[in-house]
């Protein structure tokens, strides 16, 4: 005990020696090395090379349109003039030819029924295949992962056949009904689903709950960041949508910003450049999507994570 205790007595009388002779020492600045100042320097030059095109996008919308001619590149306006966000919200006596409020409210129309569908029946296509025992279960996820290999290009033609023989093309049903259900959204919810422990299911089992109470009020809660992150891909893939919209529609009625933009930027709308109103109706069509992300980004890589993580 006594040489046990002596031993220990002289590692603490080291251990004190150090700490002083350390606390006795200047401490110096600690420069970062050149590799790591070459490094950030290079990850700020290559986030600014990104940046540059939405600068130029934001300052362009201010420009005239001789100035935006002339000078495209420039990140400042000659003469300085909002010309274009007044004749997009119909401020000017030249906003004839421009219906930007209605692409942006069939745009918005489309993109909240669309986003609500798709949470409610991608999760619950993917509670189903993730937990209740049916016979072709194998074969019917078999077929949502076919879905997502084959491109969205190749259905066209026959999605406007399907519209039309149903009597639906160039309506807001033919906008809205095929874009409900999404193989992507339904992998996501599935592999998220899969992840839930099983106990809290049967614990509700035993209370008495039936499939749906469970789903509906056990599992579906704990699913926030996975229907976030739902939320944010459907707002966003049925918001640019394009190509569904070029061929379930005809009408200008029906137009929404991807396929008006599409008709602005070909000169159906007029002649000239006319670049500060077709930018500024660009940077408008971006705003939803991007404040939506940057909101709940967190709640997107949580979801991302805990969908990708199985235990």
């Amino acid at each position: 005990m006594t040489a046990t205790a002596t031993t220990e007595d002289r590692r603490a009388a080291r251990t004190r020696r150090k700490a002083a002779r350390s606390a006795a020492r200047p401490v110096l600045p600690r420069f970062p090395s050149p590799a790591r100042v070459l490094g950030y320097t290079l990850v700020v030059g290559v986030g600014l090379l990104y940046l540059l095109p939405f600068a130029i996008q934001l300052v362009t919308g201010f420009k005239t349109d001789p100035d935006a001619a002339s000078h495209p590149l420039s990140l400042l306006p000659a003469t300085p003039t909002t010309a274009a966000y007044q004749r997009l919200f119909g401020l000017s006596e030249s906003a004839q030819g421009v219906p930007f409020l209605r692409w942006l409210s069939n745009s918005a129309f489309v993109a909240v029924v669309v986003t609500a569908g798709r949470v409610l029946f991608d999760s619950m296509a993917g509670y189903a295949l993730a937990r209740l025992r049916f016979r072709g279960r194998s074969v019917l996820f078999g077929f949502v992962l076919a879905v997502m290999a084959v491109p969205g290009v190749a259905l066209l033609i026959p999605k406007f056949l399907v519209l039309n023989t149903f009597g639906i093309f160039d309506t807001y049903t033919a906008m809205i009904v095929p874009l409900l259900v999404d193989a992507a959204g339904i992998f996501i919810m599935k592999q998220f689903f899969e992840s839930v422990p099983r106990e809290v299911e049967e614990a509700a089992r035993v209370d008495g709950a039936g499939v749906f109470r469970i789903f509906w009020s056990v599992v579906l809660p704990m699913a926030r960041p996975a229907l976030i992150t739902l939320t944010i891909l459907s707002f966003q893939g049925s918001w640019n949508e394009f190509t569904h919209f070029l061929v379930a529609t005809q009408s200008g009625q029906y137009e929404t910003l991807t396929t008006g933009l599409a008709r602005f930027v070909s000169g159906g709308l007029g002649g000239g450049t006319q670049y500060p109103l077709k930018l500024a109706a660009a940077l408008l069509s971006t705003l939803p999507v991007a404040a939506l992300f940057f909101c709940f980004q967190r709640y997107f890589v949580n979801g991302a994570n805990s969908g990708a993580v199985k235990e």
